[in-house]
């Protein structure tokens, strides 16, 4: 094989000479390429690709780009700000390029121009830029390394794209999944390319930071490090953390800062992390600024890059009180009761069919709980939960909360806008709570989203298309209140595709099950309570429902003397053990007029117990419970 006259000062012709003894020899130099890029020309040849083809490559149709924009809507939104600084600053020079997961076009911008006088008609939205596709370029390549890529000039697999020089980095979701890459492509020599790198990497950290707050757009996101200095660089830690305290995400910078990967560290609690005085911590933080915490890792400098409104306009947005731990499967939340699991599963193949689901069921009984496990268990489990609270969110504050607004869309709007809870829910869930409290005004617009799959945000012309699976909840009686005419009838039907009653505490048979389930999760360890607390639990008529037997348990446990593992009334303050004591027995009148129900149900189905129980929204072993109670 003959040697190749290298020209140290002319890369483009020098990787015009390793071309072309591809082409003679029919195989790669040695050691002429950059080790990347030679491997990356060696994984091109393997694709097939010829290095010398000049023609330009295809790209999707409008409608296919229509639905790949809307599909990566997040990280559209997240990556704008960067884009137009980019072209700001870099953009006089050559091109700023946001690409998807696959290395598919989602935005070009800057000098548009090459595109037609360079031949580079298909680097357009909608075209597949990977590796396997078009050979060694930054934007595929960054991502089939997954990690900042620079191809010089001359590096380019394909000869058509020899003059370009490209710098790509990939950005990641919260989860630390490459989600996408950003590109700066110039023509000719980049003269710094670490200067280039070094703004892409900044960039890109900026995208991450924003992405954290959407997919978590109901919990804090903490920027922090062990300088103050680079608090706001791309190599702070970044937390996503539930108001409770949970470590929901964590970015690789955390990671290492804290000598913990991210399965050790998602799911543990910020006192683990931040000291035992993270209360008043978390207190100063939302306070904004930044704040410093001694911990057992050092002394790290901490600032809220993401305050969740909800903990300006008291509890607007729901915020998970207990999260449910994330092992906890639909069937666990059913225990055995079989009528309940049925309907989980119905529930769950529905939401799988892109139905929507409506959970019904008195205060407390878990109706948040269940729309995360649905959540959980769908195909959409990887994308945002965002949860509303229709009866908390003030009435002049729900449309711009729901649909979002653009900036200066009305006097008192937050500068650059805010994006709605519904374009946060994008690729994944929306869960509407209390939807029987949502004004009359805004059901009409909600309807007409949940039609069209379209929202637009309040000061902006134009429509966004969204994807997302819906699952709504009450405790009041939608059918009454459509009679009333304070519910549309017409969005009643829309959120009604598979209805799911979620029973009264009272109405459980393993009530049992979930006290110990209740105590192990609230204790962190295996705690019991005796026969005698047991047997007033499981008398208790429970008005509150979860939500009260929670915090009957957290009282309990508080009274607990160190070592203890048994609870017994003793844990009882006065006030609790004469309520529980007092609330065990119905009165006469009420139990009358229940058993009445019961004996004229069963009457009206001439005796078939599994008829009248679905009548009155019960199970069997409900109603044959409910009828020995009642007589006894």
């Amino acid at each position: 094989m003959a040697q190749i006259t290298t020209t140290a000062n002319d890369p483009l012709q020098e990787a015009r000479q390793v071309r072309e003894k591809l082409i003679s020899d029919g195989q790669l130099p040695q050691g002429v390429l950059r080790e990347e890029i030679d491997a990356s020309w060696r994984r091109s040849i393997g694709h097939g690709l010829s290095c010398i083809d000049q023609e330009a490559v295809g790209w999707q149709q409008s409608n296919d780009l229509e639905v790949l924009l809307a599909n990566n809507r997040l990280l559209i939104d997240a990556a704008t700000p960067e884009l137009e600084y980019l072209v700001s600053q870099q953009g006089k020079g050559g091109l700023i390029i946001l690409g998807n997961a696959d290395a598919t076009v989602l935005a070009v911008e800057g000098q548009t121009e090459y595109l037609k006088t360079f031949g580079l008609l298909d680097l357009q939205p909608g075209a597949c830029w990977s590796e396997s596709l078009r050979g060694t370029n930054a934007l595929g390549t960054a991502l089939v390394e997954a990690r900042p890529t620079l191809i010089n000039r001359g590096e380019h697999y394909l000869d058509r794209l020899s003059r370009f020089s490209c710098t790509s980095v990939p950005i990641k979701d919260p989860q630390g999944r490459v989600i996408g890459v950003l590109d700066l492509t110039r023509d000719g020599q980049m003269a710094q390319p670490q200067d280039s790198l070094a703004t892409l990497v900044l960039a890109a950290s900026n995208i991450e930071s924003r992405l954290f707050g959407a997919f978590y757009p109901e919990q804090i996101v903490l920027a922090f490090h062990n300088r103050q200095q680079y608090l706001g660089s791309a190599w702070h830690g970044l937390l996503a953390l539930s108001l409770d305290g949970e470590v929901l995400a964590a970015n690789e910078q955390a990671c290492g800062l804290l000598h913990l990967s991210r399965e050790a560290l998602v799911g543990r609690r910020s006192a683990d992390l931040l000291g035992s005085g993270s209360v008043q911590f978390m207190a100063r933080l939302l306070q904004g600024g930044v704040s410093s915490q001694q911990t057992a890792k050092g002394e790290f400098f901490f600032k809220a890059l993401q305050i969740p409104r909800c903990a300006n306009l008291s509890g607007a947005v729901a915020v998970a009180r207990a999260p449910v731990p994330k092992q906890q499967s639909l069937e666990q939340l059913a225990g055995p009761d079989t009528r309940l699991a049925r309907s989980l599963r119905m529930a769950q193949q529905g939401l799988a069919g892109h139905l929507p689901v409506l959970l019904l069921g008195e205060t407390g009984t878990g109706k948040e709980v269940v729309a995360r496990a649905l959540h959980q268990a769908s195909a959409r489990a990887d994308k945002p939960f965002v949860a509303v609270n229709c009866a908390a969110i003030p009435e002049g504050l729900i449309e711009s909360e729901l649909f979002g607004y653009r900036d200066g869309a009305f006097t008192g709007s937050r500068k650059g806008g805010v994006v709605g809870r519904l374009m946060q829910a994008h690729g994944g869930t929306l869960f509407l709570d209390e939807i029987g409290d949502m004004p009359l005004s805004m059901q009409a617009r909600l309807l007409r989203v949940l039609q069209e799959r379209k929202v637009a945000p309040l000061g902006a012309g134009e429509e966004q298309d969204i994807d997302i699976a819906v699952i709504c909840a009450t405790h009041r009686d939608l059918k009454r209140l459509v009679q009333d005419k304070s519910f549309r009838e017409d969005l009643y039907y829309r959120i009604n595709g598979i209805n799911l009653r979620l029973p009264a505490l009272r109405e459980r048979e393993d009530l049992a099950g979930m006290i110990t389930s209740m105590l192990r999760k609230l204790a962190g360890e295996p705690v019991s309570v005796d026969k005698e607390l047991g047997d007033l639990l499981s008398h208790y008529d429970w008005p509150g429902n979860l939500r009260q037997l929670e915090m009957v348990l957290r009282a309990a446990l508080a009274m607990r003397e160190s070592g203890e593992t048994v609870l017994s009334i003793e844990h009882l303050t006065d006030s609790l053990l004469e309520e529980l004591s007092s609330g065990h027995r119905q009165s006469g009148s009420i139990r009358e007029s229940e058993l009445e129900l019961i004996r004229n149900s069963l009457a009206r189905h001439e005796g078939n117990v599994s008829a009248a129980a679905d009548s009155l929204g019960i199970s069997r072993a409900t109603l044959y419970r409910k009828l020995k109670q009642l007589r006894a």
